[in-house]
């Protein structure tokens, strides 16, 4: 999460809060490793019950204004707010089967995200492949510690739980600030990438915002916006594909003669620029042949194209699946990040393919967004405002899952989502739902008055101000991305 963070707040922003993000870190780290030596033995000192009711109240609140995002936002929302409720009620049920059901499902979630990691770790063989095997034995330990009822019989889960979570991202905030403390340019990028320090970006359509920017929904058909193409495996199968859930949304659809879809990504900006990575000739996908392929080792090079133009593409192939929209990015890092790119024509169907071309040219494009967002608040708020973002939290999962793994046009297509909502934050909160509504009772209200004020005149009212007061309170913001 480290690098996310670095990417969308950009490292001058951050390079300033040093100190301040490892004091954070010290003192989030200290209190987790407070909170689990408390909860080994069995007088718990934490507050079960105030926590619980925090974290029914939050979720409550998340599930009342998750009506008002946007397609995935809506569904994140929803997903976050269940959660919260039901561990909560879990929490609240107390007793011993309460504490136990919870703790086998933290228990079930590490040893699942363990075991995926390793399996995936030893089949693909990255770069880092053994210290992700390492990181993936750390994960089934801690999911026996919570199998297992000793030494609390499972009342201690909360608490562990709690200072896990403290401790890992108070390791991530050290990590943040060591590595600020001695970089010029942000590690997520190429050097090459890195905006020299007198030169200004120049962005569309936040750097004209106010203090906090909020759209209603995706950018339209004429906005001026970056596009994310994807191809999903299914959709763009030559055949009728077989069903199989979650394999044939992030890996692969296999259709009825067999053929392998692995599907597409692309990324197509305004300005001209269209990131496509193609192989130069067609790879063998047999499934006798896939998993030999699959490995990110230099045997697997293969001489790859890039694709002159969407319209193009689309014509040989046919259209893109989904598209993703984002209005706040930086042309200009983009345009860096292509030159030195497009260079290197090599194509890798694991560690340089489609799919992970357009992340990095994405993560490029999307540097500093979050801090040109709130471009002019002071201190501390960017940070915290992107730290409390859900989308943050599966964004950085997404990207762990697939520098561990591979990218995969649907691991693209989600994380072009998440990072949409960040780059492009729609209201969402108590605060912005609050805003909105006076908003709409205020829009309402002087429509009431001009309306009554035509009526005293005589006047027959306008079509516009009768269709505003009537739509007024069921006004609701466009789109699905």
């Amino acid at each position: 999460m480290a690098r996310l963070v670095m990417i969308l707040l950009g490292v001058d922003y951050l390079r300033t809060r040093w100190r301040g993000l490892l004091w954070l870190g010290c003192v989030s780290v200290l209190l987790g490793v407070v909170a689990f030596v408390d909860a080994l033995d069995n007088a718990i000192y934490f507050p079960m019950t105030p926590f619980a009711v925090v974290l029914l109240l939050e979720g409550l609140a998340t599930l009342v204004v998750a009506r008002s995002g946007i397609g995935g936002q809506r569904t994140l929302r929803q997903v976050k707010g269940v959660s919260f409720c039901f561990a909560a009620l879990l929490i609240l049920a107390g007793h011993h089967h309460g504490h136990f059901v919870l703790s086998m499902i933290f228990a079930t979630l590490f040893l699942a995200d363990g075991l995926l990691q390793i399996v995936s770790a030893r089949v693909v063989r990255f770069r880092t492949w053994r210290l992700a095997i390492a990181v993936g034995v750390f994960e089934i330990l801690v999911a026996i510690f919570f199998y297992q009822p000793y030494p609390t019989h499972y009342v201690g889960t909360v608490p562990y739980c709690l200072g896990l979570g403290l401790v890992f991202g108070g390791w991530n905030l050290l990590l943040l600030a060591s590595r600020l403390r001695r970089l010029d340019h942000n590690p997520g990028m190429d050097p090459a990438d890195a905006a020299p320090a007198d030169t200004a970006p120049t962005l569309h359509t936040a750097s004209d915002a106010p203090d906090l920017t909020l759209w209603d929904g995706p950018p339209g058909p004429g906005e001026h916006a970056l596009t994310v193409h994807v191809w999903t495996p299914v959709g763009s199968a030559r055949g009728e594909a077989r069903r199989q859930p979650l394999v044939d949304r992030y890996i692969a659809a296999v259709d009825r003669d067999g053929v392998i879809s692995t599907g597409h990504a692309a990324l197509e900006s305004p300005e001209g620029i269209y990131i496509s990575l193609y192989p130069a000739e067609e790879i063998d996908r047999a499934p006798d042949e896939f998993t030999r392929i699959l490995r990110a080792t230099r045997e697997n090079d293969v001489p790859g194209k890039f694709q002159p133009d969407y319209q193009t593409e689309a014509r040989a192939w046919c259209p893109s699946t989904v598209q993703v929209r984002i209005r706040n990015y930086d042309p200009e890092r983009l345009r860096r990040f292509w030159d030195a790119y497009r260079q290197d024509t090599t194509y890798n169907l694991t560690y340089r393919n489609c799919s992970s071309t357009v992340s990095h040219a994405l993560e490029a494009a999307l540097e500093g967004a979050s801090a040109r967002v709130w471009r002019q608040a002071r201190g501390w708020r960017p940070l915290w405002r992107l730290l409390t973002t859900p989308e943050l939290w599966v964004a950085a999962q997404i990207r762990k899952r697939a520098k561990t793994m591979a990218w995969t046009p649907g691991l693209t297509l989600d994380y072009a989502r998440a990072l949409s909502m960040l780059a492009d934050p729609r209201p969402s909160g108590w605060a912005s739902m609050t805003r909105m509504a006076l908003g709409q009772m205020r829009r309402q209200r002087q429509d009431w008055r001009e309306a009554a004020q035509r009526a005293e005149a005589g006047e027959a009212p306008q079509a516009g101000n009768v269709a505003s007061a009537a739509n007024a309170g069921s006004a609701r913001p466009r789109g699905t991305d």
